[in-house]
């Protein structure tokens, strides 16, 4: 099983020691982690499946901003800072987590100095993808945004077969819509138009993307 940047960057004593230091616990699709506003601090570690972290537009809306998956931390920032929760963390599907108090984590981290290096791999990986993301999801037509977003879901989620990538998303097709910036019915028809183009090919929560090289173009 693949996993993310937080798990990869820790080695083997790093690993058992979370594994016993945490509290394993479930979650089922559409339960909410952590709210935003919340004083809490607690520190999850997934160890299977995703989340998606929303937060609220000025229209009161909620925007998808994020999905993380098995090996990702989340949580870590209200339980270094202890300011209230910057988002909410939804469940995607079947959760299993190790879960932390934001003492314990911040403990654990400020003895265990590769737990430390690992979250600084994690916190520059954000910096680096909200500033990607940014560029490419606040501007452009709904066209550029949708080839964008799949590129960049090809990268974190896509597995290659020959040469088509498949993606197994994380989200709804509504979701998608929100986390790039448009209505659900322009990202409807955009991709719709990238079918019948042969650019990519659809499915339930799949997308299939046949032309890479013709996606990456659409994006720039």
């Amino acid at each position: 099983m693949d996993m993310g940047a937080f798990w990869d960057a820790l080695g083997v004593r790093e690993r058992g020691l979370l594994v016993k230091s945490g509290r394993r616990r479930s979650f089922r699709r559409g339960d909410r982690l952590c709210r935003e506003g919340d004083r809490s601090t607690t520190v999850l570690v997934l160890l299977t499946g995703h989340v998606r972290i929303l937060t609220l537009a000025p229209d009161g809306r909620e925007v998808v901003v994020g999905v993380r998956g098995a090996g990702d931390v989340v949580g870590d920032i209200a339980a270094v800072d202890h300011r209230p929760r910057s988002a909410t963390v939804e469940a995607l599907d079947e959760l299993q987590v190790l879960e932390f108090s934001g003492s314990r984590f911040f403990m654990l981290c400020q003895q265990e100095s590769r737990i430390a290096c690992a979250m600084l791999v994690v916190l520059a990986g954000r910096l680096r993808a909200l500033g990607r993301q940014w560029l490419d999801l606040s501007s452009g037509t709904a066209q550029r945004r949708v080839a964008a977003l799949l590129l960049q879901l090809a990268v974190q989620y896509g597995v290659r077969h020959g040469d088509d990538i498949e993606i197994v998303t994380p989200a709804t097709q509504a979701g998608l819509a929100m986390t790039a910036a448009i209505s659900r019915e322009s990202w409807a028809r955009v991709t719709r138009d990238l079918r019948q183009r042969g650019v990519i090919s659809t499915g339930r929560r799949r997308v299939t993307v046949h032309r890479p090289g013709e996606l990456r173009r659409l994006a720039q």
